[in-house]
């Protein structure tokens, strides 16, 4: 009999790859996705599982229980992978109290419904590094205090707690992934990976004369949500329900990701100037990287560096891709797509 899955956000990036791998796998995919006045499937639609007899599009909306409740009974899945939230940290600062009522109440919106419905029902959360925020120590694993720097890092440490605490309170399972950044062709272009690739290769084709960025010093652990979501997969297939950091182990800066991505495009950066006052000129001293301050956050969150040991050892999960890698699959795409 074919297995059912329910994976909520099935527009984003992590969803439509972790839908096609479940397809793959056999499974019977049904994508909640959030009903707006711009529902856009491109991304299903560039992994060409749109129109997918295995996959079925659904309706759901993390803030109205009622509906949680129908789609999940109507269904009767054997596994819900949650995807969906407010998932910007800028936007977060902006919009704090919709972050923290789709991002942390909409998580115990869907697990008060499987504790009503049918208790063995696998429940996987996407939780985030986010959750680490200002560090306390270097790498970051499953046991690192936690210190959230934002409101949508605060959001996913409710989302994260209440997880652990209806696994604990009501035997189910229920697990939580801790991924750092995961990047690929199908990111967004307000998250900062894609819209220097974006960037790079409007520059390259001479669509843009240059790309404003925030803070160039924050160092991230990049790796390739491609392989990601089958760390995802993987944790609902394991005996117990744990937590597992997923990462690459290695950290870069933004301004290392800005050079990788000139770099593919045959273009060499040269930094000048200090603060925000530095700029990134090319080889004929044309200005092609400026600091815009309205990109800094609030509270910023320096260094994220994961310790993905656990996930090696128990999973048998690592990261294939590294940095250089991730940002050239992102730059081919982007030159292709900016050329038409």
């Amino acid at each position: 009999m074919m297995k059912k899955a329910l994976i909520t956000g099935i527009t984003g990036q992590d969803g439509a790859y972790l839908a096609k791998f479940l397809i793959e796998k056999g499974y019977k995919v049904y994508g909640g996705f959030r009903r707006t006045s711009t529902v856009n499937f491109w991304r299903l639609e560039y992994l060409k599982i749109k129109d997918n007899p295995q996959l079925e599009l659904v309706e759901f909306d993390l803030l109205d229980q009622g509906n949680i409740y129908r789609v999940i009974e109507s269904i009767r899945p054997q596994e819900i992978y949650n995807l969906a939230a407010q998932s910007f940290v800028g936007v977060s600062f902006k919009q704090p109290t919709l972050t923290a009522q789709t991002t942390g109440v909409g998580v115990l919106n869907i697990l008060e419904c499987i504790r009503e419905i049918d208790k063995n029902i696998r429940f996987y959360q996407a939780s985030t590094s986010e959750l680490f925020g200002k560090v306390r120590e270097m790498p970051q694993k499953e046991t690192t205090p936690f210190h959230p720097r934002s409101p949508y890092g605060v959001s996913k440490l409710f989302a994260h707690w209440t997880t652990i605490n209806y696994r604990e309170s009501y035997g189910i399972f229920a697990c939580c992934g801790i991924l750092f950044n995961h990047e690929s062709p199908l990111r967004g272009k307000e998250f900062v990976t894609r819209k220097i690739t974006d960037a790079v290769s409007r520059i390259k084709l001479g669509k843009q004369e240059c790309l404003e960025i925030g803070n160039l010093n924050v160092k991230r652990d990049w790796g390739y949500a491609k392989e990601y979501v089958e760390a995802i997969y993987q944790m609902l297939q394991h005996k117990t329900p744990e937590e597992f950091v997923i990462a690459t182990g290695k950290s870069h800066t933004i301004r290392e990701f800005i050079e990788a991505a000139f770099e593919c495009a045959q273009m060499k950066i040269t930094w000048k100037g200090e603060d925000v006052d530095e700029v990134g000129v090319d080889s004929n001293g044309v200005v092609r990287v400026k600091i815009n301050p309205k990109f800094f956050r609030p509270a910023e969150v320096n260094t994220l560096l994961g310790d993905p040991k656990k996930s090696k050892e128990i999973l048998k999960w690592e990261s294939k891709t590294d940095m250089k890698q991730l940002c050239d699959i992102m730059m081919r795409a982007d030159m292709a797509r900016n050329q038409g």
